[in-house]
């Protein structure tokens, strides 16, 4: 008869409490640099049931940065490295920065016009000219009498109406402004010889941005996608459940759509060329208003001279240029306020009042976006806060200037479309003033592209025992006419 000899082990019980690793898992380390063993919460959870809140605490909210670009612009496709468009030029002929000396005759003067690339005399004998000194505020008329046609030496000789030279009357030497306003013929003249005019072609500028490639990637493994946490995740686009990697995998999407608008509105030209890294980069909103726009250092309603006095000059600057009727503000929270203090000194007579034009005249339709409208003299606004420039992780922690850097507390974008002429259609065509360009054909679309590869989660195409979610993009932003646009910057 065979005899079984059980092997239990101790059963007589210690009389401390003892950690053994047979005991249970151990989350964390116990004992602290002072030596001691402290109370671990992941020690208890082990032994005793704990109160486990299974939703996670939203402490910083709705943390998806993007909604920008939606709301100001649209998203069109292209099939090119680069796209090119042209904007107009002013309509009138007009110089700066030109200096003038005593001609011939006291009642001549010389004026010479700046040689630099692109600027070429078009002003004809017998045009009635104004030129005005900014710094004094003196003016003068006069009539050209003679020219220099074309950039290789421009200017032309004038003679004043009040019968003194430019000296004479008080304007400097340089630094002047001239424009034509007219002409003045005498009776049966023509249009040959001295007389000629000098015939005015259009000049277009061109403008260029080229498309990056943004992407990214999350990796998680066969093992772990079957894992089962005690925390229900959800996320800002509504994922729910237990697997943790949907949380991690969520937030990857989350965070590219992100970076897809960021990047547009931070991306800067690449002028280190021939280096490992060498992509030419693009050019984002804030590039392209600090290269062709107009920044406002410095607005504050408190600090003015009177509450509007800081606006009423970015308005008469708007004056200037295209004076797009209907525009909108995106701001930071410190701007968002000084709005408010000055939009207090309004009321809803001719000073100012409220607008919605943009929203079709609906009041709630731009509440529930978000945007408060106001009206301040031929201009509608819609104001709303901007929550990239508010958000700790991105622009929110640039408080202070730093050096001569300023940092960004809003932006003025011109709402509506304008007329460029397209150089593949090569006809004038209307376009969004801020608006997206991604790459895309019929063999493929790159606007937002996602995939997986591996072996896990229905990818099959490779040996990788893994799952990886792919994400790219390829496209640029458009900012046409930036010289409408606004750039807030604080001091």
């Amino acid at each position: 008869m065979s005899t079984l000899s059980p092997k239990f082990g101790s059963l007589i019980p210690t009389q401390v409490p003892q950690l053994l690793q047979s005991n249970y898992l151990q989350w964390t380390e116990n004992t602290n640099a002072a030596g001691n063993t402290p109370e671990n919460f992941s020690d208890f959870a082990q032994q005793y049931l704990p109160e486990i809140y299974e939703a996670e605490v939203e402490r910083y909210g709705n943390r998806t940065l993007s909604g920008f670009l939606s709301m100001v612009g649209a998203e069109m496709p292209m099939t090119s490295d680069q796209v090119i468009w042209s904007e107009q030029n002013r309509l009138h002929i007009s110089y700066e920065g030109v200096t003038q000396v005593n001609g011939a005759v006291g009642t001549q003067s010389v004026i010479t016009i700046p040689v630099a690339t692109g600027v070429s005399n078009v002003i004809s004998v017998n045009d009635t000219v104004v030129v005005i000194d900014p710094a004094t505020g003196l003016e003068a008329k006069g009539i050209v009498i003679s020219t220099v046609e074309g950039s290789a030496a421009p200017a032309f000789t004038m003679q004043s109406y009040t019968n003194t030279s430019l000296t004479t009357i008080g304007l400097g030497a340089a630094g002047l402004k001239v424009f034509v306003y007219g002409s003045d013929y005498a009776k049966g003249s023509d249009t040959t010889g001295l007389n000629k005019r000098i015939s005015v072609e259009p000049v277009l500028t061109q403008f260029s941005n080229s498309p990056i490639i943004i992407r990214d990637q999350y990796v998680v493994s066969g093992s772990d996608t079957a894992q089962i946490g005690w925390v229900n995740v959800a996320t800002e686009d509504g994922t729910d459940g237990y697997l943790w990697y949907l949380k991690a995998e969520s937030e990857t999407r989350l965070r590219f759509n992100d970076y897809l608008e960021m990047a547009m509105v931070e991306g800067e030209f690449n002028l280190v060329p021939g280096t490992e890294f060498s992509n030419p980069g693009t050019q984002g909103l804030f590039a392209a208003i600090e290269d062709r726009g107009n920044i406002n250092i410095g607005f504050t309603a408190a600090g003015a001279a009177t509450p509007l006095a800081d606006f009423d000059a970015i308005l008469k600057n708007l004056d200037t240029q295209g004076a797009i009727e209907e525009n909108m503000l995106f701001l930071q929270r410190q701007t968002s306020l000084d709005f408010d203090d000055m939009l207090a000194e309004l009321s809803s007579g001719a000073a100012g009042g409220v607008a919605y034009g943009l929203f079709e005249n609906s009041e709630d339709m731009a509440l529930n976006l978000g945007f408060s409208g106001f009206r301040r003299g031929s201009y509608d606004f819609y104001k709303t806060d901007w929550k990239y420039l508010n958000d700790a992780s991105t622009r929110g922690a640039i408080v202070t200037a730093v050096g001569d850097k300023n940092p960004i507390e809003g932006v003025l974008v011109p709402a509506g479309t304008s007329t460029v002429y397209d150089q593949v259609l090569g006809t004038n065509i209307r376009r969004p003033f801020l608006h997206v360009r991604y790459r895309a054909s019929q063999t493929d679309d790159r606007r937002m592209k996602s995939w997986l590869t591996g072996s896990v989660g229905g990818a099959s195409n490779s040996t990788l025992d893994a799952m990886e979610v792919n994400f790219l993009s390829e496209r640029c932003l458009i900012t046409q006419a930036a010289n409408n646009f606004v750039l807030f910057k604080g001091v």
